[in-house]
Parts: C-alpha cells; structure tokens; sequence
C-alpha cells in the first residue's frame, strides 16, 4: 500500500495530478485535480490509495485523510466503483453526506451524479452507524430534521450552463473551490452562481 506521495507538483490534467518525486513522475487521479492548483510547481503531500485490478494499477490521492477514508468505505458498497467514488467525493461535503447517510436522505443522495434511489439506498444499508465516528471532523450532524441539501443541484445546472457557453470542464472544475466559498447555501439561485462563475472565469 502506498499510504501517501511528498514531491514536486509538476503538472495539473482533467483527471489527474503528476507529482515528481526523485525524477519519478506519479500520475495520481484525484476528484478534482484543480483544488491543487495553489501548490502547482510546488512541494506537496498527498494522501494516496493504490488500487490493483487484473488490468490496471491505479494510484489514486485526496487533499486528507478524511476523503480517502470515505473513498475506500465508498469501494465497499455494491454497486460503487473508482470511477462513481471519485464522481461524489469531486462534490461532496463530508459532514453533509455523513449526515445524510444517517439520516437515510434518499434525496440528497442522489443528487450526486451516477447515483440512482437503489444505488441511495445501498450505500445507506452499507454505510449507515459506519460513518460518523471515524472521521476526524467534529461537526458531523445527524439530526432526523429535513435539512437542506445545498446547492448541489443549482451548481450541476450552473455547470452545464457554463459548459454550454463554451468553457471547457477543467476551467469549471479549477473555479470550483473559490465558487463554494463565495456563494451563500441559502439564497443562490442557478443564476446567481453563473453570473458569480463568469466573474471568476474573466480574471483566469
């Protein structure tokens, strides 16, 4: 098992990061690559999981130990892959999606993409009292309240606004992180976050 990767960010993909490490360039696929784009050209550390199948060898890495916990408990539900892990970790919120595992929110799950109601109801079958008290994080809430899902869908309808409008997906992918901070859970609309998105995407 190779736990992590310290070396030289040399290059930023769709899919993937390349760290070098002693001349050794590790291609490691990440949820979304461009959350790294402040350590581009520099020295980093990244939490790594190596996954081995008959046809491929995949390294795949998270900004902490938080993502990667939740990656390999994603792995164990049936019917989830790398592939559909990476497409919920590149979205989610931990505390949120803990929180909506225990409170068993079959809405909010499937908002992510690839997520379907039988798909929701697996990862809660398999997830649910497994979750919580194995993250380092302490604002994990698990209330049987309706709590809001967040911006999830407005900022999927958003992106493919964007997209329509000719960005590619890697400068959609790389705003994402100054996006969230920006915007308000309570009161952004679909519109709001466009005309927010296009504000960042003029000074790249």
């Amino acid at each position: 098992m190779i736990s992590y990767v310290r070396g030289k960010l040399v290059s930023i993909q769709d899919e993937a990061i390349i760290v070098d490490v002693h001349g050794i360039g590790y291609e490691v696929i990440c949820p979304n690559p461009f959350t790294f784009q402040d350590a581009l050209n520099n020295e980093l550390q990244i939490h790594t999981y190596f996954h081995v199948r008959e046809d491929a060898q995949v390294l795949y890495g998270f900004k902490n130990e938080d993502q990667k916990y939740l990656f390999i408990r994603l792995l164990s539900v049936s019917g989830i892959g790398p592939k559909g892990a990476l497409a919920i970790l590149a979205g989610v919120n931990i505390p949120e999606f803990v929180a909506a595992i225990e409170r068993e929110d079959d809405k909010f799950l499937t908002s992510f993409p690839g997520v379907g109601k039988k798909t929701a109801r697996q990862m809660i079958l398999d997830l649910k009292g497994k979750l919580a008290a194995n993250f380092t994080i302490t604002d994990v809430q698990v209330e049987t309240s309706e709590k809001p899902a967040g911006l999830t869908n407005e900022l999927k309808e958003a992106m493919e606004a964007l997209k329509s409008l000719g960005y590619m997906d890697r400068e959609v992918k790389a705003i994402m992180p100054q996006l969230k901070k920006a915007l308000d859970p309570a009161s952004s609309s679909t519109d709001d976050i466009i005309r927010k998105a296009l504000s960042l995407l003029m000074k790249k």
